[in-house]
């Protein structure tokens, strides 16, 4: 068998060698790792630019009115779109190239690495801060999703960072005008309370005071007419007190005068004699007393769960608990009542019984809280509310 002489070997080598390159290039060519292709020709080298889906895509990225950026496992940015740009206030090749933790605070720093590690963080948004160039900052969106590695595992995370600034100015006007109609339903509240009990109120007790006059006018001979007479009386009497615990409960009167365990102490008591169901509560104050709406907010949010209990659980014992945890305050309500299924549709929740979790939920909202409802058929029902503190009251300084 015949050698093939070493020229020819070598020129084979060559030609495989070039084989080599030109799939190489075609493979970087159909995974959008090239944007060009310079090519050697008798008159010189061309530049062929890549146009088609590629482009379009690239040049859908730069018009988005959102950043758009790809990262490199080390945080470090390999492409950052026009707008992500002018939204930090840097130059575009000041951004790219540098890292995006430099974009961020400290306490978003530790967040962002610790949320970059979990390796389900597909579909992922957090809400950070935004250091920009000027020094200021601004909220944002950031939602995140891991990207194909590349034979170079350069490209591992992209990004689409959406500025919050407008939604939290409408969050806070939003927050605003739930306070004054909350206020204006306290005030409501109040003035439909003095009624109650200025004159409806009086006005029965003044019927019950002529009815016993009546009663015992009455010959003692005739005593079906006594019997009815003092039935009649009873009657008035519960009416009178029934009225006297509504007007009672429309204003604030035990929280401001008990404070709010003791106003929490006393509603759990009026709950556990008119129904009969046993509360146990456990109620822990911050060292300071909260803020009177966040107080108030507390107050409704107990009232209502009661009454949901009271109309819909069956439930055959209550836990209230009320603590302060990380700078919030806490207040945990639990039944073990037939429970519901909290995920039914936005329609069928504007049911009456579902009317009263909506009140709350807003009684949370606007202290700047979240109300969170835990619950399925047979198993009860939990809603846990927190509520931040201010600074200026917290435990831990």
């Amino acid at each position: 068998m015949r050698r093939a002489p070493r020229s020819l070997a070598k020129q084979l080598a060559g030609v495989r060698a070039r084989l080599a390159d030109a799939e190489e290039t075609l493979r970087a060519i159909r995974s959008g790792e090239v944007d060009a292709v310079m090519v050697a020709g008798r008159h010189g080298d061309h530049v062929f630019t890549l146009q088609g889906a590629d482009q379009a895509y690239r040049n859908l990225i730069e018009s988005m009115n959102e950043g758009a950026l790809t990262l490199t496992a080390d945080k470090a940015i390999l492409y950052s779109n026009q707008c992500f740009a002018r939204m930090v206030k840097c130059p575009l090749e000041r951004v790219v190239g540098s890292s995006f933790r430099r974009f961020l605070t400290e306490g978003d720093r530790v967040r962002f690495k610790s949320l970059m590690k979990h390796p389900d963080m597909a579909g992922t948004k957090i809400q950070v801060a935004l250091r920009l160039g000027d020094g200021t900052q601004v909220p944002v969106q950031i939602s995140i999703r891991p990207l194909g590695k590349s034979p170079s595992n350069e490209a591992t995370v992209s990004m689409v960072v959406t500025d919050m600034t407008a939604a939290r100015q409408s969050e806070e006007l939003l927050r605003a005008l739930t306070h004054r109609v909350v206020q204006a339903q306290e005030s409501e509240r109040g003035r439909v309370a003095l009624e109650l009990h200025d004159n409806i109120t009086q006005m029965l007790c003044a019927g019950l005071f002529r009815g016993r006059a009546l009663e015992a006018n009455l010959p003692a001979r005739d005593g079906a007419s006594r019997k009815e007479a003092s039935e009649l009386n009873d009657m008035l009497g519960r009416v009178a007190d029934e009225v006297e615990r509504i007007s009672r409960n429309l204003r604030p009167g035990p929280l401001e005068q008990l404070g709010l365990e003791g106003a929490m102490r006393a509603c759990c008591t009026e709950f556990e004699k008119r129904t009969g169901r046993p509360v146990t509560l456990a109620c822990v104050q911050p060292q300071e007393r909260p803020p009177a709406d966040i107080e108030l907010a507390l107050y409704r949010i107990l009232q209502e769960a009661f009454k949901n209990i009271e109309k819909y659980a069956g439930a055959r014992h209550v836990t209230v608990e009320l603590a302060e945890r990380d700078s919030f305050v806490r207040l945990l309500i639990k039944d073990d009542g037939i429970g519901f299924d909290p995920e039914l549709t936005v329609a069928k929740r504007k049911a009456k019984k579902r009317l009263g979790l909506l009140g709350m939920r807003e009684r949370a909202g606007y202290v700047g809280g979240t109300l969170e409802v835990r619950s399925s058929h047979s198993a009860g029902t939990e809603i846990d509310v927190r509520i931040p503190l201010p600074k200026a009251i917290r435990v831990d300084g």
